[in-house]
Formats: C-alpha cells, structure tokens, sequence
C-alpha cells in the first residue's frame, strides 16, 4: 500500500479541511484566518477568502447548493456562497472557539462545536439556533494536552471543550468529542420530527421520553444523549460513524484509537489500536474498505485493519504535525492538513488491470478476474486471485494469451509478484477457480506473453528478463542492454523496455536492440489492432511512432493522462483527467468529450467508447467522431469522404475553421463560415473572387474593396478590379486600367470627371492617355505653365495656338529666339489599340478549380444569380455616373454597355450544342491539365513538427509556438528582449541566392544534421552554441567584471542568460553544462546589482550601515576564486574603514583561506591584527556570520535564511521574497517569479 500525492500545496497551518462532494473542490482552513478554496485536480488556487479574525478551524461543504460553512476562534460561523464569493451571513451565539462545523445531509442544519461547552444545531435559512446541546461540563485534569492543542488564553485552561461534532450519515444522530474524556451520542429524532412535521411529538412519545430520563437540563427532549462512552485516559479529539455499520471511531490525547459498537439499547468498546507516540489528531472510516486512517502530531498518518486492530502502513512527514483529516464522500481521495500546507493523496492506483482480445474484455475488479463481452455486455467472473499479495493492493497488469487461454496478473506487492492461470474452457458456466491451487506464481516487478507458450519477467533489482515457459520454468535469463524500469509487449519475441529517458525495442531471441526512441518515462503501452503503430504513454506527453519506434508525432498534455485506444481508422483515443480527445498520426489533437470523472479507455469502436470506470465497472460512452474523421480524410487527401462529411454533418466552429486555415484548405472552411468579414477573409485567401465580392458588397468597407481589387489584380479579371477602384475611388489607377483595356470611352469619362473635380494633375493624366493635345495645352495654359503649352503645342504643329499662347504671356516670338531649343515634329500621342480587352478578363494568373468547389458547386447549381458584373448594366458605367451625380452634373453619352461573354470559356448553351464526344474529351483534357500542382510541405513547418526545442521552432519562424515553449519551460512571460536573438537566429538559419532578374532570391534552409534525409529527421542549423557563448561573451563579462566595469558586465551576463534559452545541447554533458551556466550568471548579476547599488549609496553617508551590509551579502555570491578575492578585498577594506572590526577579520581570514597574493595577504594579516587590538563593531547591520549560506533576494537585495519562505525564478532559479509573486525576473528580464515551469529543454 502506497501514498500516491495527487495535490500538495505550501500554507500556513491547515486546521479545518473539506471536500466538495461532487465538484473537484478543496476547502482549507488556516491558522492565519484565511480559507482557501482550491481546485485539487487542476492544482490551481481557485478563491480565497478573509473575514474571520482568528484562526478558523471548521469548515464544510453543503451537498447541493453552492455553500460552505466556517466557525473560528472569533466565536462566529460563517456561511459563504463561493459562487458570488462572499459571505451570506454570520450566526451568533457561541461564547468561545468554534471547533468544527457540519451541513446536514438532508435537513437546513449546521452542527457547529464549541470550547463553550456545547453543541449548537443552527437552522441555515432561517438564521436561528434550533438546538443546544449541553452535557460535556468537567474540568480538564491535564494542562498540558490543551497547551498541545494550541490555546492561547490562561481562562481557557478551567473549561472543558467539545472539540468535535457530526452528523450521523443516515440516522437521527449525532455524535461529540470533547476534553472530558468522553464521547457522546445524541438521539436528535425528536429535533427532526418537530422541524419536519406540522405537529410535535404526541403525548405518549413526550410521556416515554420523560421516563426513559431522555431530558437536557432544561426539560428539552428535542436533542438527548443516547450513550456517553467511557475509555479514552485524556482528552478526546475526534469521533466519527461508519458510513454503513453501527460503529464510532474516536481519538484523542492519549494517543489511542477506540473503535466502539452500537445498539439499540447500548454501546460499548470493541477494541483499540495503539502506535502513536503523541496526540491523535483525527481517525476516520475509510469508504470503501475495512481500514481506518488517523494522523497525529507524531507526523505520521497511519492506516489500521479494522478487523485485525494492528498498524497496516505508516507515512511519516519530517518536520509537519498533522491537525486535520477527511475523506472525499465518492471518490478513493484522502486530505491532510498539517503545520505547512495540505496534501491530497489516494492510498492506491485505481486504474484497473485488463487485456482486450475481440470482443472480449477481460479485466480485475475486487480481487477476481472477470470476462465482458462488448457486444452482448454479458459479465461473468473466472478466476480468484484475492491471495495474491496484500489484500488491499489491487493487481497492477494483466496479460492474456489467446492460444493458451492463459493470463498473467501481477501485483506490486512485496516487491512484485506475478501469477500464471489457465482459463476455464467455459467461462460463462459461472465457476470461479482460485489462482492460488490452479496458478503458478513467482517473483517480478513485470510480466508479460511474448509469445504461444513463452512469457517474459523483469527482475529490477538484478536488471535481467527472464523467459519461462506455461510450467513457470526459466528457459532462458538475460541481462537488460539499459536501466529498464519497466517491460511491454513490443510484438512476438520482442519486448518494449522503459528506460528513465527512452524506450529500447529488444529482440529476445537475438538478443540485441533493434530500435531506440527517445521519450519521457512511458508508463503504459497500447498497440494498434494491426500491431503497425504503437502509442507509449507518459505522465504528460503521449509518443505516436510505428512498429520499428519510427516517431510520428508527440502529442504533450499539461494534465495527467490516463488511458488510450486506438480507432479502427487509426486514430489514437485517450483520456486525461476531464477529457476524452483524439490524436491524428501527424499529431493534431482536440477534444472529444469532456469527462466528469476520470476513466481508462480499452476499445473505441463506431461511436462508441468502451471504459472502465474507477470502480472497474464497465461502461459505454457515446462520442461523435465527426472532427477527427474529418481532419484525418484532409490530411490522407480522401477528398470524397470530406465532401460526405461536409454534407451530412453539422461541423462548425471557429476551431474547425482555424484549423482549415492553418492546413491550406481556405475553400472548404468557406462552406461553414456565415460570418462576412470571415466569409471574405476566406474567400480572398482561396482565390474566390465571387464570393469576396458578395461579401465586399455586403460589407462595403474601403479596406475590403483595396483588398480584393489586389487579389483581384493578380488573377487577371480587371473587371472586378475596375469595380474595386470605383468604390474606392482610386482615380489614377482606374485611369491606368482603362489606358491598359484599351477603353478610351471611359477615359474620356474620367477626364470630364476630373475635371468637374478640379483635379488638374488627373486631367492631365487622361488627356496624356487619350491623346488629346488641345486638353493637355489646355491644362497646361490654366495653371500657368506657358512654356510647356507653347512648347507643346509647337511640337504637335499647333502653330496658331502657340502664337495664341504667346501672345497671353505677352511675348512674341523675338523674345523667345535663342531662350529655347529649336523644337521638331514630336507627339505623345499613344498607338492606336489594336485589340480592346476592357470586354475580357486577363488569364495571366488561373485559379484551379478545386475539387470541393466543383462538387459543391455542381450540389448547389442554380441556386442564387451570378455577379452583378456579368449580366446587366455595366458596373464601371454605374459608378462613373454616381461620381458625376455626387458632384450635381449630368454626364452625356452614357449608355448600357453590351452583355459580354469570356472569351476563354465556353458559353452554357455552346456545351450544350457541342457533341457528347467533344464534351468527354474537354472534361478529359481538364482533367489532365487544369489540375492544380500541390506544394510541398515547408522545410520551416518540417522543423516545427520534428523539434520540442524553442530554439528550432524561432528558426522556422514560428515565434508563437517558441514563446508558448519557453512560457511552459521556463515560465517566460516578457519576450521584447529575446526579439533581437529571435530575428537573428531565424536569418541565420537560411541562405539566399540571387536568382533571375525580377525575381525573388532562392531560399536554401540550413540544417544541422545533413546526414539526414528523411523529412521527419530534418532539424535546423544550430546557431547559438555553449563552446562560442563561453569562448566569446562568458570571458568578455569576467574581463568587464575584472576591470570594475560593471553595468558592462551586468548587460553581457543578463544578454548570455537570454542565449541559453536558445542554445541547443547534443549531450547530457552539454545539458548539465548549460545549467551551470546559467547558475554562474546568477550568482554573477546577484554580486553586480549588490556592488552597482553599494556604489550608488556611497555618495550618502546616511547609508552606511545599507553600504556595509551589501558589501557583505557580496562577498556569499558563489565567484570565481579571483573574483570572490576583490570582493573579500572590498567588504574588508569597507568595513575597515567604518570602525567594523570585527566583521572585518571575518573577511580577512576567508581572504587568506584562498591563498592571495603576498601584498594582499599582508594587508588582510594587519586587518586581523588591528581587529585582535580593536575586537568590535561601531555600526551594528543586518547581517550574521554564523549563519552559513544563505540566499539574496534579487529585487530587494536582502537576505532569505534557510527556512524561511521565498519563491523561485523557474528559470534562474534564484530565490525572491514571497511578496516578488508574479512579477518580473530581475535578472533575467524575461521570466515570470513563482510561475509553475517544467524545466528548460536543450537537447531533442
């Protein structure tokens, strides 16, 4: 029997502790007056609350409503409501410390126990005190159990406590411990019926309580004591019922735990159980078993048999007494509160054992092994294998052999044993055989079939497998190749062995490693039903790879994960803690169904999940398996299954569409998309002009319009580019397509148009277009320009106009004889168009037609009308007009353009009169030619998949997923410093070459490992390594910090600090190397903000006493010898020179401890000897000599002693004052103090 730790965290004292009976809730009450309400699965504090004035030492959960309840040391019970998170309400009433307080089960009642003496029954909702129950009222014999329970006032010490109070789980009772020495039960019936029932106790039942002497001492027979029991020597601290038998445990002061019986009539001691040597805290019935747990101030938690009265297991802690335990009312969880915290524990796995053959499950429940069949749901039981090691472990493996009807059980008790049984031929006759006469046992931590008649068992101590054959006899024992933890099967005559980092596929015949993956320690093992691929599960991460350990993918969870199958289709299923999810082979995950309790998955089959739950109880859960079928036939390109799914299912989501996005299927996410930024977003990244300009008119933002007249550009169709331009009235550039379609029509549109603008430079433009030398003169002679007029109109033969034009500039042509060049024949005027496009778009750049879009295009024909554009008016006429309109003038000439055809397609009637030869024969060439041609998958994106390191996934280029690595690792929260290293590395992981002209330079990616071709093996060039960081920048920071440079210094370690982030090891040499560094640059920037701060205070003699303690915290940072030597120098000389004698010496003595150099060690000698003459200090400062090593605080530089609380740096590692929480890594600059981190990942 084990302690398995599912949740701990670090507080002050935990007196009161509580769990939800059906969330995943945690309520801690403490010393400090705090209540803490945690999520113990998630491990992540969820509300805090801080009302009472004292400490709080009860606390409990109400079983339906979103309630709890708290008594302290302030005499009040709290009722708290943790979903609006703060307190209803305070009852009143008791005169001292409140002890516990309990919710009724079915009734509006708190129980609540007081050191005032008595028990109080509170109705919650209508706030009054319904019962007092009186009867604990001795004096305390014994001074010294109170002062171990904690009481802080002398008056205290004359009154007897009741310490706890409960409620029983079924019946009318109730049952209090107090300091008298005494437990008592209480018949409460008579409370229930007058609060239940309309009328009170009938007047026979008043007459039988009356005789029977069931009366408190105020005549009340509401509440009367049943039974007082007698036996503890000291103070009772607990008391408590079974859950199902007429039985009370209690503990108490004299270290003993009484397990007592009840009748109707009496009660009565059965037994005690002795082995605690101080106060018994609290002892409780375990739900499910025959065992009682208790804890103590000894530090232990012990777990009893109730039948046997005798010490089962022991868990000691080394410095924390235990105050506080309670069990979870449904599930195998058990919480302890002690002097630093609280733990959440189970005292066993619950993962059932099982093996999967068919339709047949055959699995462990209660000790025996039992067959289900899948299909009928028939269960039966078929062997007993309750003598197999201890009684209360549960078998751990279960390996089954077909050909044999054999099965393997092992359990992990008295250090692994194993048992072989044959099945009975007919399992459905209902015997049940035991393994202990029908079995054949032995020793192993593991045991597993590798074959018809062969298994295989690890000795871990000796570190060798062992084959043995159906008689149990070693055929054949060989020694592990590697440290193996643990064996699986690894297919016939081979077996997986688990190592700490890897896992090793080992022939048994040869004998020899055929393949080694490296991966986290894999707890379990499940193969695909065709033995081609294999799933190895660890605590965190699940590793995809194919039977020769070839990785696929790795797929990393931040909760445990508990179970897997694989689908028929080849997806792997697994469970965690809350959640059913999917893995595809390349290794996108998600989630499937959200689970309420954890359970272990054994077949996936069609829609269904077959489980086994906690209890090992079978179980069938409906999924719907739609997302991953989907995303599994896109990424094995089964483009009619997609279709098939898109039609008959109901996938939406923003997941979905992300998702389609990110995988290059922008035209499939269109089809589930009704949002129209979204719809246009999609539908320009897919080349879809249609829909874009639907959904740009329906919008009608500029942006959308610039958008799509740019994709629209680049296809070639200038007719939506021309409608584009309208609406974004782009002038100039309308002009130029118009000038490039060879439409002078509309050229001379938009020159009326500019003119009625006033746009002078845009007259120009067009009349340049349209050849129009009068209008270009025109404009030329109204804004000034007479020379360029004359000379145009003299170069163009104009000569009238020219002497016109003179003649306003009041010149004539003497005037100008010898000023300007002697002007030829030359004209602007552009070359006739040959052929006019404006009526055809351009084919420059064609858009394959997808196989979806045609699909769903020949699905939805008919329905909804083409674009605008197509038939009708002509848009570009439209818009013209609307221009002139806005401006109040009436354009002439326009007209409704012709309905155009494009003349690189056929019209629909054309297909219809061509022969059905022809047509066979287009959609043929179609096939063969109109094909698109599908990239390849990027190296960049190869690197991301192939690589956990952060460094790798910054050369790729994608910085979110290296930011989302460091923030897990490290708990990097501030990425703007490590921007520059980002963008570094990145250009220097490729390599361009210029290629044609006009053309973009050739991309060569770099790699690391060239020996490599395989695209699952490919890995980017390494460009930051420990050799060049050490080589360069390590010594350039030890010569600034030798020549007293120090903000030069600082800047160059916190920069290496940045590096080792992204520095990529090969070894575990190099690993713990790179740790080391980072443990010297710590210290380092420790020592330089200690000394930078010292010398800034120096110019303040007020600060002397703040400068000589942060000489002396410099002198503990861990330096190199030399450089811990200047320190030593300055802290002795400082200290010197404030009349610090004393201390001093100390500094000269561990300077002369490093062997200096004669001239220093002649100076630290008179510092000793004027210390010897002088022994004191004139200023007293916050620092000890004696106190050996110690730790300094970064942002407050002040020392944190050994034992007092502080908080980590998750990268750095250097300890912050509790108060530095959550804020910014001053070291570092990039890391988040306190924050949760898995460690920093250097090697692949």
């Amino acid at each position: 029997m084990n302690m398995l730790t599912k949740f701990e965290s670090k507080s002050n004292r935990v007196k009161g502790i509580a769990f939800h009976p059906r969330l995943t809730l945690l309520a801690a009450s403490l010393h400090s007056g705090s209540i803490q309400l945690w999520n113990f699965q998630m491990g992540v504090l969820v509300d805090r609350f801080e009302e009472h004035d004292g400490p709080v030492r009860g606390i409990s959960f109400h079983s339906t409503q979103p309630l709890f309840c708290s008594g302290g040391d302030d005499y009040k019970i709290k009722v708290w409501n943790y979903k609006t998170r703060r307190c209803l309400f305070t009852l009143h009433g008791h005169l001292d410390y409140v002890r516990s307080v309990y919710f009724h089960h079915e009734h509006p009642w708190i129980l609540s126990a007081s050191d005032d003496q008595t028990i109080r029954i509170w109705n919650w909702q209508s706030r009054q005190c319904i019962a007092i129950l009186t009867g604990h009222n001795h004096y305390i014999m014994c001074v010294s159990s109170i002062t171990s329970k904690e009481r802080d006032s002398a008056h205290h010490t004359s009154l007897i406590a009741a310490r706890c109070a409960q409620f029983h789980p079924k019946e009318d009772y109730v049952v209090s411990a107090s300091m008298d020495q005494t437990v008592r039960v209480w018949d409460i019936s008579g409370l229930r019926k007058k609060n239940t029932t309309a009328q009170p106790l009938s007047f026979e039942e008043q007459i039988q309580r009356a005789n029977s002497g069931q009366a408190d001492l105020f005549g009340n027979t509401d509440a009367v004591v049943k039974y007082v029991l007698e036996g503890h020597d000291r103070g009772v601290n607990w008391a408590t019922f079974h859950p199902t038998l007429p039985l009370i445990v209690s503990c108490g002061d004299d270290r003993q735990i009484k397990l007592w019986r009840m009748s109707e009539t009496k009660a009565w001691e059965v037994d005690t159980c002795r082995g605690h040597f101080n106060n018994v805290s609290v002892a409780l019935f375990h739900p499910k078993h025959e065992l009682i747990i208790s804890d103590s101030e000894d530090k232990t938690i012990r777990v009893w048999d109730m039948s046997k009265r005798t010490a089962v297991q022991t868990f000691r802690r080394e410095n924390d007494r235990f105050w506080v335990l309670t069990a979870h009312p449904e599930l195998n969880l058990f919480a302890a509160g002690h002097d630093s915290g609280l733990i959440v524990f189970k005292l066993d796995r619950e993962r059932p054992a099982f093996s999967i053959h068919g339709n047949t499950l055959f699995y462990v429940r209660d000790k025996y092994v039992r067959a289900h069949d899948l299909t009928t749901g028939s269960d039966t039981g078929v062997i007993s294998v309750r003598r197999l090691g201890s009684q209360y472990v549960q078998p751990r493996t279960l390996s089954y052999n077909p050909a044999e009807r054999a099965v393997i059980v092992t359990s992990p008790a008295d250090n692994g044993l194993y048992e072989l049984v044959h099945l009975p031929k007919d399992m459905g006759s209902g015997e049940v055989r035991d393994s202990a006469s029908e079995g054949k046992r032995g020793t192993g931590s593991s045991a597993i079939f590798v074959a018809r008649n062969r298994f295989a068992v690890l000795d871990k101590v000796a570190q060798t497998i062992e084959i043995r054959d159906l008689d149990n006899a070693i055929t054949k024992t060989i020694k592990c190749p590697v440290q193996t933890n643990d064996i699986f099967y690894g297919g016939t005559a081979s077996v997986l062995l688990s190592c700490p980092a890897s896992v090793v596929l080992f022939d048994i015949q040869q004998q020899k490693i055929i393949a080694e993956l490296a991966t986290p320690l894999v707890k379990y093992v499940v193969w695909s039903a065709d033995n081609a691929m294999v799933a190895l599960l660890s605590k965190h991460t699940i590793m995809i790879a194919n039977k020769n350990l070839g990785q696929s993918a790795m797929v990393h969870e931040t909760i445990r994960i508990k179970s897997g199958a694989w689908d028929d289709s080849g997806i792997f299923i697994y469970s965690t803690l809350n959640h059913i999810k999917y893995a595809l082979p390349q290794g996108d995950n998600g989630i499937i169904k959200t689970l309420d309790q954890p359970v272990y998955l054994t077949r996936v089959k069609g829609k269904v999940v077959h489980c086994l739950d906690r209890n090992a109880k079978p179980r069938s859960i409906p999924i719907d398996p739609t997302e991953y079928r989907f995303k599994l036939a896109l990424m094995r390109k089964n483009y009619d299954e997609v279709l098939h799914i898109i039609r008959t299912s109901n996938l939406v989501g923003q997941s979905i569409i992300a998702y389609l996005q990110k995988k290059g299927f922008p035209e499939i996410a269109l089809h589930f998309v009704q949002d129209k930024t979204t719809r246009f977003d999609l539908a320009i990244e897919c080349g879809n002009l249609d829909v874009a300009l639907e959904m740009a008119k329906s919008i009608d933002r500029e942006d959308n319009w610039a958008r799509l007249g740019q994709q629209a550009l680049k296809q070639g169709n200038h007719k939506i580019v021309e409608i584009a331009y309208q609406r974004t009235k782009n002038f100039d550039r309308l002009s130029f397509l118009y000038l490039v379609t060879g439409n002078p029509e509309k050229l001379a549109k938009m020159a009326k148009i500019a003119e009625m603008r006033g746009d002078q430079m845009s007259r120009f433009h067009n009349a340049l277009y349209l050849g129009n030398v009068e209008a270009r003169i025109t404009v030329l002679r109204e804004v000034g320009l007479f020379p360029l007029a004359y000379l145009t109109a003299k170069s163009n033969g104009l000569l009238d106009l020219a002497e016109d034009i003179l003649a306003q500039a009041g010149l004539n042509e003497d005037d100008i004889a010898g000023v300007l060049p002697e002007v030829g024949r030359a004209t602007l005027r552009p070359p006739p168009v040959v052929t006019p496009t404006f009526d055809q778009n351009w084919p420059s750049v064609g858009v394959t037609e997808s196989f979806f879009d045609r699909a769903l295009a020949a699905a939805a024909s008919g329905e909804g009308a083409g674009p605008e554009y197509t038939n009708g008016d002509d848009a570009g006429d439209r818009g013209l007009d609307d221009w002139a309109g806005e401006d109040g003038i009436a354009v002439d000439g326009t007209a409704a353009a012709e309905e155009a055809e494009d003349a690189w397609d056929l019209s629909p009637e054309a297909e219809h009169e061509a022969g059905g030869e022809e047509e066979e024969e287009a959609e043929a060439a179609d096939d063969d030619l109109g094909g698109a041609i599908v990239p390849g998958i990027p190296e960049s994106e190869l690197w991301v998949r192939n690589s956990p390191l952060a460094a790798d996934h910054v050369a790729a280029g994608s910085f979110e997923t290296a930011m989302g690595l460091l923030n897990r690792q490290v708990g990097a929260v501030e990425f703007a410093p490590l921007k520059p290293l980002f963008l570094s590395i990145y250009r220097s992981s490729r390599l361009y070459l210029p290629g044609a002209p006009s053309l973009p330079p050739i991309e060569i990616c770099l790699r690391r490992n060239t020996d490599h071709a395989e695209p699952r093996s490919v890995l980017p060039v390494a460009t930051l390594s420990l050799q060049s960081i050490t080589a360069g920048e390590l010594r350039a920071a030890y010569s600034a910090f030798q020549k007293a440079k120090f903000a030069d210094a600082s800047a160059i370690f916190r920069s290496i600090l940045h590096s080792l982030l992204l520095v990529i090891t090969t070894t575990a040499a190099q690993a713990a190397e790179l740790q080391e560094l980072v443990v010297v640059c710590r210290e380092y920037l420790i020592g330089l903000s200690l000394e930078m701060e010292r010398r800034r205070l120096s110019e303040d003699p007020s600060t002397i006493k703040r400068q000589l303690e942060l000489a002396a915290y410099f002198t503990h940072c861990r330096l190199q010898p030399a450089h811990l030597s200047l320190a030593l120098r300055l802290a002795m000389t400082t200290f010197s020179k404030a009349k610090n004698y004393s201390t001093a010496a100390a500094f000269a003595q561990r300077l002369l401890d490093l062997s200096p150099p004669p001239p220093v060690a002649t100076q630290a000698r008179n510092t000793l000897a004027l210390a010897n003459r002088n022994p004191r200090d004139a200023v007293e400062i916050d620092y000890d000599l004696h106190s050996g090593s110690f730790d300094i605080c970064p942002a407050s530089l002040s020392p944190i002693y050994a034992g007092a609380p502080s908080v980590l740096d998750p990268f750095t590692g250097a300890a912050y004052l509790p108060s530095y929480a959550g804020s910014l890594c001053s070291l570092s600059g990039v890391t988040e103090i306190g924050r949760s981190a898995t460690g920093l990942k250097s090697q692949p």
